[in-house]
């Protein structure tokens, strides 16, 4: 059975390579029926050529989607009539909430998927810079990974099965939620969130205000999102985090489902996070 793939940059052609691997069919959806060519390099020199074939038009039954967040809704919309009942859907992007306001078939699977892996990309030729973990999980915490799932995970590098995979989200967007907007308003590299007082003020105030809506959502929150960001700002020094470089791009960034994505709890619970509505309203979503 075919995967459709929508969005094939980085991470999405990483993950096709993958599919291939398991030799899993893999067209690229929504672009037309052109084939699409990619060459991956890893850092131990090993090559692929990588085929994707176009779109076919074809009853959609699984779906992995790497579009980035703020892209996902357009480029979904036309494919809905398309997505079969029970279809399964593999959704590996930054931030929360993307798919929250499209009507979705009954029965779909939606696996929801973290990675650290990273890559870049020279026209076609894509660049693995590591390959590390990636977790993958349903939101009810099943213990068992669909069967679609469970052939692809020996064929994918560092990736495993989580049931708790809502907590490893949450954890991961608290972070996102201070380093990137605050690296994009002063168009920075995460390891200057280290050495300035009045950023190391910006973040102390994101992450208290995320940790107590955390909290609210979750009493058994481990807190501390504070010292969580620092660590990830020095371990990525030099990194440029991808809400940067998108401002950088003149593109609108991935805020609307991180910071933008707290607003939207606090909303529910009667909160108030001003630190984070200043960030929403100073970034383009």
């Amino acid at each position: 059975m075919t995967w459709y793939l929508l969005g094939a940059g980085n991470i999405g052609t990483l993950v096709a390579s993958y599919l291939a691997r398991a030799g899993q069919p893999v067209r690229r959806v929504g672009r037309g029926p052109a084939p699409l060519q990619r060459n991956l390099l890893w850092p131990d020199g090993r090559h692929q050529a990588l085929t994707l074939a176009g779109d076919d038009g074809g009853l959609i039954q699984r779906l992995v989607i790497t579009t980035k967040a703020q892209d996902t809704a357009d480029a979904l919309r036309p494919l809905l009539p398309r997505l079969a009942n029970g279809a399964l859907l593999l959704r590996l992007q930054n931030g929360l909430g993307s798919l929250d306001a499209l009507p979705l078939p009954e029965g779909l699977q939606q696996v929801e998927g973290l990675t650290t892996s990273g890559a870049w990309r020279d026209g076609a030729q894509v660049q693995v810079v590591a390959e590390n973990d990636t977790l993958l999980g349903l939101a009810q915490g099943d213990p068992e990974p669909p069967a679609d799932i469970a052939a692809l995970l020996p064929h994918w590098p560092g990736a495993r099965w989580c049931t708790d995979i809502r907590r490893q989200q949450w954890l991961k967007l608290s972070v996102n939620a201070v380093i990137n907007p605050i690296t994009a308003l002063n168009d920075c590299p995460n390891g200057a969130l280290c050495d300035d007082p009045a950023r190391q003020q910006q973040a102390r105030a994101l992450a208290d205000e995320a940790d107590a809506l955390f909290h609210r959502l979750d009493p058994d929150w481990p807190g501390d999102t504070y010292g969580r960001a620092l660590a990830v700002a020095r371990a990525t020094a030099a990194n440029m985090s991808s809400m940067r470089a998108d401002v950088r791009a003149g593109q609108r960034t991935e805020i609307a489902y991180i910071n933008g994505w707290l607003l939207r709890q606090a909303d529910q619970l009667g909160m108030s996070l001003p630190a984070h509505r200043l960030m929403v309203a100073a970034l383009p979503a």
